[in-house]
C-alpha cells in the first residue's frame, strides 16, 4: 500500500497558505509547469514512502519533513516560494485541475506499484528454477542465433514443471509450431531409451499464452531432459519466424 502522510501534510501545508490569501490578487507569471508540478507531487509521496523505512528514516531523521521535502523541489530546480505561489493559484484559480493533476500522481504511483509487484513475483518464479538456458528468446533473432534447444540434468527424485510464456504473431510462417522434449537416463544419454512428452503446439493469435509439461524423477534416478522450445516441420529454414519466448522456468517439488 502506498504511504501518502508526510508529503500529504507537506502539501496540505501549501494549500492551507493559500487559504490564507485567497482574496489577495494572484497571477500565472512564473508558476512551475503542470508537469514539473505533476513530477514534484509524484516525488514527494515517494519521498514519504522512502522515509517509511527504517534504515532511511533513521538516516534522515535529525531533518525536519519540510526540509526534506524542500530537498526535493530543489532538486526539481524550483524553490519553496514557487511552490507556494503555484499551490496557491491552482487552488484559488484552478482547482479542479489540482484535483486532476493529484489524479494523475496517484496513478503513476500505483502503476508503478503495480511494476514493483509483478517484478518481485517474477523473481520469486524463478528462485530455486533450474533452467540452463538464455531468460528469454525472440525471433527474429539480432544475433543471428535461433537456437532454443535445451538440456537439463534433473537429480532428486520428485516432479519438475517446464514453464515458458509464448508469443507467436500470426506472420509467423513456421509449420506445427510447439515446444517438444524427451527424457532419458544420464547413463545412456545417447543411446538409452528416450520418453517422450506429448508435443505442447502454440497458438498462433500474437497474443501471451502460458505453457507448461510436467517430468517426474523416480527415487534413485538422474535423469536428463533435452527438447527444443521452438520446434517446427519447415524444412529448409528459409521462412519467416515471428516469436516471442519469456518468464522460462524450471521448478522442482518433491512427490506427495
Amino acid at each position: 500500500m502506498i504511504r501518502f502522510t508526510l508529503a500529504a501534510l507537506f502539501l496540505l501545508s501549501l494549500v492551507i497558505s493559500s487559504c490564507e490569501s485567497r482574496k489577495s490578487r494572484l497571477d500565472h507569471k512564473n508558476l512551475i509547469p503542470e508537469d514539473e508540478l505533476l513530477s514534484i507531487i509524484t516525488d514527494s509521496y515517494l519521498t514519504d514512502g522512502l522515509l517509511s523505512m527504517p534504515k532511511i528514516y533513521l538516516k534522515y531523521s535529525p531533518f525536519d519533513s519540510i526540509s526534506i521535502y524542500n530537498h526535493v523541489l530543489a532538486q526539481h530546480g524550483y524553490s519553496r516560494q514557487t511552490m507556494d505561489k503555484t499551490m496557491k493559484y491552482y487552488f484559488v484559480r484552478k482547482p479542479k485541475r489540482l484535483i486532476r493533476i493529484y489524479d494523475k500522481a496517484l496513478g503513476i504511483l500505483s502503476e508503478m506499484e503495480s511494476r514493483a509487484h509483478k517484478e518481485i513475483a517474477r523473481s520469486k518464479q524463478h528462485i530455486g528454477s533450474i533452467w540452463t538456458g538464455l531468460d528469454s528468446y525472440s525471433f527474429p533473432d539480432p544475433t543471428g542465433s535461433d537456437s532454443t534447444v535445451f538440456d537439463i540434468t534433473l537429480k532428486k527424485p520428485g516432479i519438475y514443471t517446464l514453464t515458458a510464456t509464448v508469443t507467436l504473431f500470426p506472420d509467423d510462417q513456421s509449420f506445427n509450431p510447439r515446444l517438444t522434449a524427451y527424457s532419458c537416463h544420464a547413463d545412456s544419454i545417447e543411446t538409452g531409451k528416450r520418453n517422450f512428452i506429448k508435443p505442447v503446439y502454440y497458438i498462433k493469435d500474437g497474443k501471451p499464452h502460458k505453457y507448461s509439461v510436467i517430468f517426474s524423477v523416480p527415487p534413485k534416478t538422474t535423469l536428463h531432459i533435452r527438447g527444443c522450445l521452438y520446434d517446427y516441420d519447415n524444412h529448409p529454414d528459409d521462412w519467416e519466424k515471428h516469436l516471442g519466448i519469456q518468464n522460462i522456468s524450471v521448478i522442482y517439488s518433491l512427490t506427495e
